[in-house]
């Protein structure tokens, strides 16, 4: 049984969603000795859209995450981050589309909320630890605590934790780093948990129809120019907005005339042009990224690591420049596909997360 120096079990601030992952990970926590605190973090609004209640992070996900904690016999607190959530997450999203970028929010979600200002509450709360059911393993390494992807590859989810404060990895756990997610069903069967058959969540959190719905009713498209690069840039059709667009995107781009398959490529806000071409052109050799993080002291970080540009993407191998204190160069091997600004280039060193940068620029 894990205990403190004065010989109380360790407590732990289990951060939850009212998920099956979240809560099989709190209640193995107890079941390892620890004394779990469960909260979980209100991010919707009063008026949020109906049909939008069964969603991750929703009332009625605080109520399972409720039943869970009676259930276990631990106590169980809401907290209020509605501010922060819109100041950090909802209030850059659309800008970021409308500046031709395609943004991954949970990373920022991750850094400041979820484990920056959770952290902070875990601390007030008297924790030594903050856990959450993400799927990913914690490392003792030679030099600390290191984030390693988890055992199951569809479920890994260090992609977004590279942003994280290297100082807070010592405080951090997850306990469902070496189990797939079938294991973690099973378990929660097991338990008699009420979410062990709940469907996973998927999307963002704070959107209750499609992104491009939802970028619709908040943003004002203006319609321009789709520009086809293998053909010199001749005029081939008309877009609603660049916002509805990302790179590599082959659908909905209203090219019925054409028998050739176009995939996007560029995306220019300043002359609110859409710029396609083919598949081949849609690969680059390099990036250059921006508000980088390392999980290490950089003069450590090896040059030849594994780069992951795409969630549901393998990392790759790739040659790692660290250009200053704020950017770095990748070069891959071979060409990459679908390198799209605003998205993360995630850093690693065979299953160990070294860091991550925004896409700020492709070659």
């Amino acid at each position: 049984m894990p205990r403190s120096a004065a010989d109380r079990p360790l407590k732990v601030l289990s951060a939850v969603s009212g998920g099956v992952d979240s809560s099989v990970a709190t209640t193995l926590l107890q079941e390892q000795g620890f004394e779990v605190i469960a909260s979980m973090m209100r991010f919707w609004p009063d008026d949020r859209p109906k049909g939008s209640f069964s969603l991750c992070c929703s009332p009625e996900a605080a109520y399972d995450a409720r039943r869970i904690a009676d259930k276990i016999e631990i106590p169980f607190y809401l907290l209020d981050y509605r501010a922060m959530f819109d100041e950090i997450v909802v209030d850059p999203f659309v800008s970021s589309y409308e500046q031709g970028e395609t943004p991954n929010p949970c990373v920022w979600c991750n850094r400041h909320i979820k484990f920056g200002a959770l952290i902070e509450r875990a601390q007030q709360l008297g924790c030594e630890f903050l856990a959450s059911g993400h799927y990913v393993r914690r490392v003792e390494g030679r030099n600390g605590v290191e984030l390693h992807r988890g055992r199951d590859d569809s479920k890994d989810q260090t992609y977004f934790l590279w942003a994280l404060p290297a100082s807070i990895l010592p405080y951090l756990l997850f306990p469902l780093g070496e189990y797939t997610k079938h294991q973690v069903r099973q378990l929660a069967e097991s338990r008699g948990l009420i979410t062990a058959d709940k469907p996973s969540s998927s999307g963002l959190c704070f959107i209750s129809t499609t992104v491009r719905d939802y970028i619709e009713t908040n943003s004002r498209p203006q319609p321009g120019p789709v520009v086809d690069l293998s053909q010199n840039g001749e005029r081939v059709g008309e877009h609603r907005g660049v916002q509805f667009y990302t790179i590599g995107q082959k659908r909905g781009l209203g090219l019925h005339h054409s028998h050739l398959q176009r995939f996007v490529i560029d995306l220019l806000p300043e002359s609110n042009t859409v710029v396609v071409g083919t598949r081949e052109m849609c690969h680059w050799r390099s990036l250059e990224a921006e508000r980088v993080n390392f999980l290490l002291e950089t003069s450590g970080a090896p040059r030849k690591v594994l780069a992951q540009v795409r969630y549901r993407q393998s990392p790759v191998p790739a040659e790692l420049e660290i250009t200053s204190a704020t950017s770095f160069r990748l070069t891959f091997s071979e060409p990459v596909f679908a390198v799209t600004v605003g998205q993360s280039a995630v850093v690693y060193d065979g299953d160990r997360l070294l860091g991550g940068g925004v896409i700020r620029r492709r070659c």
